[in-house]
């Protein structure tokens, strides 16, 4: 089975619901690859981009939006790319750090590294110093 790669939209027309054709059509979608029936690949630059939109444009709060992606990214019938740095990065995003530097953080920590940067709130959060 060919592996597919789920776009920004489908997540968000699934997650939102403003438009109910959509929303019916991915909810679907993700009923086949519940089922086996389809093969759907997630990748940490779509939860980065459904993030931003959710919480610029639809004002949803980060708790809200990061409780949903803990349960959804779990979901054993999805291929998530580095699914371990995804389900960790969420105490940093809720805590009010963006998603990118909460996935760094995750990344860093996951693989036993550091960060460099010149962001000071990035870098105590990972224990490096300037």
């Amino acid at each position: 089975m060919k592996e597919e790669i789920v776009d920004t939209n489908v997540l968000l027309r699934f997650l939102v619901g403003d438009d109910k054709p959509q929303q019916k059509q991915a909810s679907n979608w993700f009923s086949q690859a519940k089922r086996g029936k389809r093969k759907f690949v997630i990748k940490a630059i779509v939860i980065a981009e459904t993030c931003f939109v959710l919480e610029s444009f639809y004002k949803k709060r980060r708790d809200k939006i990061a409780d949903v992606f803990e349960v959804f990214l779990a979901q054993s019938w999805l291929v998530v790319e580095e699914r371990n740095i995804l389900l960790s990065l969420w105490a940093w995003y809720k805590n009010g750090l963006h998603f990118v530097d909460s996935y760094l953080l995750s990344w860093a920590k996951n693989n036993n590294s550091s960060i460099v940067s010149f962001d000071k709130k990035l870098t105590k959060n990972s224990g490096c110093s300037l």
